[in-house]
């Protein structure tokens, strides 16, 4: 009984008293807003067609379908030109600033803000990487997905270190930005567009600054120390959990497509994979599809292993080697996919998704390696 009493204790302590995988989860903060400004960036040519007013799916059809359904998109408050040009930007530089890690916390919610206004615009396009973004986003406003290889990992560091010499440092960008997002949505609630649709969104976009505020506040102007550690162990549970959330959502992503794959038939007699090879919407280098298609051998093996793989891999978590073995298939199964059959952000959000399994020893190293080319480079 003693020691089960000092195991949950042990692991109640290692939950509270920190957040867990910050390299996994600094990994996930830059792989899917890089997979998004990826694809802002290659479709701003037709970014009108997509999610704007000359699409064919009207502004019109989107307010009837979020009548409907209560998805939130900042999209639906205007039919104006501008405004879709202003929401676009806004999303590509969320994505930028995200990618570096510039205030994340606000990041983090309008990157959520923008992905959610695009995608629930126009919910036809997207490849199934659209899925993963969608929810992704959602669960990275949860996270402390900055305290590694982020500009603010390099500023709190700059700060103790100021600290440590006596100075005093004020910072003015934090509380500025507070303002003029918090004057955001003052108005778009005061509007009556905020809470026109499901309140879920509504209310985190208030929680997250309502508790932006309470964390300043609590930093800045409490006596004693107990409130601040109150707020880390908080923060602590919710990164740790939505940690959690987001290996879990991976896990149920290839168990189910696994197990759907299973019930099919041409899954079963080891043929599935040729098809998509030969599909001319999937098919952006055909002369690589035929020479992967040639061999009947090479086809059974992909498709049964592509089966063996997914189902697997939820129950290796707990066997090191073995789980590593299958994450370094499955990414390199994304990587063919991206390139075979012309899926380059699917499988960039897929390997963003994986990225949360990582060993942290490897991405330590990784990190070191690239410190010492940038250092090179800069020399």
């Amino acid at each position: 009984m003693n020691r089960f009493a000092l195991s949950v204790s042990r692991g109640i302590a290692r939950v509270t008293g920190s957040a867990l995988g910050p390299y996994q989860t600094a990994v996930v903060r830059i792989g899917f807003s890089a997979t998004w400004l990826l694809f802002l960036l290659r479709e701003y040519p037709h970014r009108q067609e997509l999610y704007g007013p000359d699409g064919p799916w009207s502004w019109g059809l989107a307010q009837q379908l979020i009548a409907n359904n209560g998805a939130f998109t900042a999209l639906i408050w205007s039919d104006s030109r501008v405004w879709f040009e202003l929401v676009y930007a806004l999303a590509v530089l969320s994505g930028v600033l995200l990618l570096l890690g510039w205030h994340t916390r606000a990041l983090s919610v309008l990157f959520m803000a923008g992905v959610l206004s695009l995608q629930n615009r126009s919910v036809f396009m997207g490849d199934g990487g659209d899925n993963v973004l969608h929810l992704m986003c959602i669960y990275l406003v949860f996270t402390r997905c900055a305290q590694v290889w982020s500009l603010d990992a390099r500023r709190a560091r700059r700060t103790r270190g100021a600290r440590a010499r006596g100075e005093w440092v004020v910072d003015r960008t934090g509380p500025a930005l507070w303002g003029v997002l918090g004057a955001v949505l003052v108005t778009v609630t005061s509007a009556g567009w905020l809470f026109d649709g499901d309140l879920f969104v509504p209310l985190l976009l208030w929680a997250v600054w309502l508790a932006s505020a309470v964390w300043w506040v609590v930093g800045h102007r409490a006596r004693t120390a107990e409130p601040r550690i109150l707020l880390d162990v908080v923060a602590n549970v919710v990164h740790n959990g939505a940690l959690l959330v987001i290996m879990a959502e991976a896990c149920l992503i290839y168990a189910t497509a696994g197990w759907y794959k299973i019930q099919g038939s041409r899954w079963q007699d080891g043929t599935a994979v040729y098809y998509p090879l030969h599909l001319d919407s999937f098919s952006p280098w055909p002369a690589l599809a035929d020479l992967l298609s040639s061999s009947g051998t090479m086809v059974m093996l992909v498709t049964y292993g592509t089966v063996i793989v997914q189902v697997a891999f939820p129950f290796t978590l707990f066997n090191r080697r073995v789980k590593n073995v299958l994450l370094a298939a499955m990414i390199m199964e994304h990587a063919v996919i991206a390139v075979v059959l012309g899926l380059p952000f699917f499988s960039l959000a897929m390997i963003a998704a994986d990225a949360v399994f990582l060993p942290t020893s490897f991405l330590r190293r990784l990190g070191d390696r690239a410190t010492r080319g940038r250092v090179r480079t800069a020399a």
